[in-house]
């Protein structure tokens, strides 16, 4: 299950993609307009930016904005910045390994083998969806009746 932290992530670098034409958007307002709490999303969008996905600027026309293109940020690299391993056990994670302690043997593990394929499949489906992504489905749905 995704934090609210990673959803909020979320939900503040699609506000950013959108606007990214407009320049530097202040936190009050991302905020405000995707109803995260202000303190909790200050937090966020610093590691997005010790992260290099987002820049700040200070003073007056200051805020947060995307350093890349919203096609090149996806939800895998996004949920691990705040989530970490993206698998279901910490033997199948490329970043997160650790070997199970009630393991006898990997190489022979049928719930391992399994598990690295769910890994696999979810790895891909969430490098295979950006921000630009997103917003492409958001705007899909709503001209679907």
């Amino acid at each position: 299950m995704l934090s609210k932290k990673t959803k909020y992530a979320i939900n503040a670098l699609v506000r950013l993609a959108k606007e990214k034409e407009r320049g530097p958007i202040l936190i009050s307002e991302i905020s405000e307009r995707e109803n995260i709490p202000k303190k909790f999303l200050e937090a966020i969008l610093l590691d997005l930016k010790n992260a290099g996905v987002l820049g700040s600027k200070k003073g007056r026309g200051g805020g947060y904005y995307l350093l890349r293109d919203p096609a090149e940020v996806n939800l895998a690299d996004v949920i691990r910045l705040f989530d970490g391993a993206l698998a279901l056990l910490p033997c199948v994670t490329y970043k997160y390994y650790e070997r199970c302690e009630e393991c006898r043997d990997e190489e022979t593990c049928g719930i391992r083998d399994v598990i690295a394929q769910v890994r696999d499949q979810t790895v891909k489906i969430l490098k295979d969806n950006t921000l630009a992504d997103i917003i492409r489905r958001e705007e899909t749905l709503k001209i679907t009746p």
